[in-house]
């Protein structure tokens, strides 16, 4: 008989759990790539904290950032685009329609509409890139032209924020009229001396770049937009040359010519605002250096009586 009896205890298990994070709290910076509280993203209309990255904004995002609160109307709500060339690539251009529409909640690439801005009425347009790239289809094409139209027939100024990938290649011909429709209508709103600011948000390429979106009477664009026709590789292929560094980014173009200018997020309703004012003045308009009248300058007499 042992004196002694070893007692064995089983070792304790312990539960571990995995700490779940919910999907939408964190985001990854494009730019410096590093992780951002979503809600901080947010907070600073897609402009990273830390970097000053601009992300991408929804339409309906791009509109409440220029609108003022409560003035936006929308119109042509009950345009939807139809598949008359009954196009298929790897899918139904139908099913492609279907999932941008689900995706996004949005019939087509663009919210057209009428508002404010800083109490001046505009009407105004916006492109999404999240449906179908932001591709300008029969749809996108038939509400900027509209939301042209409307600037004639109100003589007010035209607004169209364009973020877009190019023409819709699902809809061949019927896409690339749009580039012709649009330019159209914005030579009808010169003849008014009404003024559009075409905004370029990243990336504006394609059929859109060459047509409405590089006739604006002031051509704005984001911070590291991409603004081309033709991608870098194409073009380097075609030409067999080396291209500049970041000769697509709107600071490039900037530089040579291509913009008017630069604006960051966060300065941009205020700019377009001051742009209205000088450009076609409007009576929520504060008296604007061009109007003030210029204070007398005071002759040497009159100085040596003041003092």
């Amino acid at each position: 008989m042992s004196w002694f009896t070893k007692v064995k205890t089983p070792l304790e298990k312990i539960a571990f759990t995995r700490s779940r994070v919910p999907e939408g709290v964190w985001s990854n910076c494009g730019g410096c790539k590093k992780i951002i509280y979503q809600n901080e993203l947010i907070r600073e209309k897609g402009v990273c904290p830390k970097c000053g990255h601009h992300h991408r904004l929804s339409a309906a995002e791009r509109i409440a950032l220029l609108i003022d609160d409560g003035t936006f109307v929308e119109r042509d709500t009950d345009l939807v685009a139809t598949d008359p060339l009954k196009f298929r690539d790897s899918k139904k251009y139908k099913d492609r329609l279907s999932a941008g529409q689900k995706t996004t909640g949005m019939k087509d690439a663009i919210i057209a509409g009428s508002g404010f801005i800083e109490g001046r009425p505009v009407e105004i347009a916006a492109l999404d890139f999240s449906f179908m790239g932001g591709s300008m289809g029969s749809v996108v094409g038939e509400k900027i032209t509209r939301t042209i139209e409307r600037g004639v027939e109100h003589g007010v100024p035209v607004i169209v924020v364009s973020c877009s990938g190019g023409a819709r290649m699902q809809e061949g011909i019927f896409s690339l009229m749009q580039m012709a429709k649009t330019s159209s209508a914005l030579a009808e709103l010169a003849e008014k001396n009404l003024p559009f600011i075409s905004v370029l948000a990243d990336p504006v390429a394609g059929g859109v770049t060459a047509s409405y979106a590089m006739l604006g009477d002031v051509i704005i664009a984001e911070p590291g937009a991409l603004i081309c026709f033709a991608g870098a590789r194409v073009i380097a292929q075609t030409i067999k040359e080396t291209l500049p560094e970041g000769f697509q980014l709107a600071e490039f173009l900037l530089e040579h010519g291509f913009l008017d200018m630069v604006v960051h997020r966060h300065e941009l309703k205020g700019r377009i605002a001051t742009l209205l004012c000088y450009m076609a003045p409007h009576p929520t308009c504060e008296a604007t250096p061009a109007n003030e009248p210029e204070a007398p300058v005071p002759t040497a007499d009159e100085k040596s009586e003041q003092d």
